[in-house]
């Protein structure tokens, strides 16, 4: 593991986890801790996750893996995990390698609750807790 927590940031809102990816770039250094992150919220019961990649303007191939392969894990146990913020470059390997067909992708964390049947962005300020 060669990242740390300050890569990522976990915000809760109701029964919805957020991933938030901190890193401007998002390769194989961070690949690895982040995966762990999202199979420990699984592990823990998320079935809606989010992972937010605004601040992140590129990722490479190992850390499109690590979100693939939570995808993969979160839906063989009912759940779901959608993208937000995809920045141009991300959204162009994405849709390069066709990854992006596999998942639900929104513009803003708002858009990607109330897809989930949650509060409008209205609650958000209300409920949201940062965890780390």
């Amino acid at each position: 593991m060669n990242s740390n927590n300050y890569d990522f940031r976990r915000e809760v809102y109701s029964d919805i986890v957020v991933e938030v990816v901190l890193a401007g770039r998002a390769t194989s250094n961070e690949a690895e801790d982040f995966k762990n992150i999202l199979s420990s919220d699984i592990d823990l019961g998320t079935r809606r996750l989010i992972v937010n990649l605004s601040a992140c303007e590129y990722m490479d191939s190992a850390f499109t893996g690590a979100i693939v392969v939570s995808l993969r894990r979160i839906s063989a146990v009912g759940g779901d995990l959608r993208l937000v913020g995809l920045q141009q470059g991300v959204r162009n390997m994405l849709e390069l390698t066709r990854i992006i067909h596999q998942f639900d992708v929104f513009p803003n964390i708002e858009a990607a609750i109330e897809s989930y049947g949650g509060q409008g962005s209205s609650g958000l300020r209300n409920n949201r807790l940062t965890i780390r």
